[in-house]
């Protein structure tokens, strides 16, 4: 299986050597990476340059969203079989590739996540609250449920790139997640543990948390029922 190692990074010049470093001891045959700037305003793509890292260096910023499609893009033009999201502020742990691989082709599954929660209690916090009401959401709509919906390291195996590919509204968050799996895609969850971020500021602050679990949520329970399913 050819794995595709897609970084995402938005001013991530503080991390992203130590992202990549950290990764390439992890990297078997047939693996590969490929860190997606997304027109950061800082060195990242100076750096990843000057380290000779494998880089799609995007001129402006497009979110998340437009970065995770660009680098889907690109694994379904060079031939990968499967990829995986990896944040770039060094919070995934690379150790756990190989598990969520195995998972993916021995159970046949389209997308595997890499889950703080298989395994492990959920802290009873107040960030966690919103994760618990994207899950009941999910399970409503799906019957499924996702022990950490909100976790962004995710694998997507070659169908799934192609679906990505051909549909622009489809973006690396839960209620894409929860609309393909309305629509038949088997999805798995893989214990994982993750680092806290050591260096640059997350983009979710209170405010922007809250926004994020109620389009979520509104996304999940209303918007994708007047989406047609193929």
């Amino acid at each position: 299986m050819r794995l595709l190692v897609l970084i995402p990074a938005y001013n991530e010049a503080q991390s992203i050597c130590r992202t990549v470093e950290g990764l390439l001891p992890y990297l078997r045959r047939d693996w590969d990476y490929i860190v997606v700037n997304d027109g950061s305003r800082d060195d990242t793509a100076k750096l990843c340059r000057e380290q000779g890292y494998r880089l799609l260096d995007l001129p402006v910023n497009l979110g998340l969203s437009g970065a995770f499609l660009a680098g889907m893009k690109y694994a379904l033009e060079e031939g990968y079989d499967c990829v995986v999201q990896f944040d770039g502020d060094g919070q995934h742990r690379p150790e756990y590739l190989g598990e969520m691989l195995d998972k993916l082709e021995r159970e046949k599954l389209d997308i595997v996540i890499g889950s703080r929660f298989v395994s492990e209690a959920k802290p009873r916090k107040l960030r966690m609250l919103g994760s618990d009401m994207i899950a009941l959401a999910i399970r409503v709509t799906s019957g499924r449920w996702l022990t950490d919906p909100t976790s962004g390291m995710r694998m997507f195996d070659r169908n799934m790139i192609e679906k990505f590919c051909r549909n622009l509204n489809y973006g690396p968050e839960p209620d894409t997640v929860a609309y393909l799996m309305r629509c038949g895609a088997r999805v798995g969850e893989c214990q994982v543990h993750m680092d806290e971020r050591t260096a640059g500021v997350s983009y979710l602050n209170l405010s922007r948390s809250i926004y994020y679990m109620l389009n979520m949520m509104i996304s999940i329970l209303l918007v994708q029922f007047v989406r047609s399913t193929h």
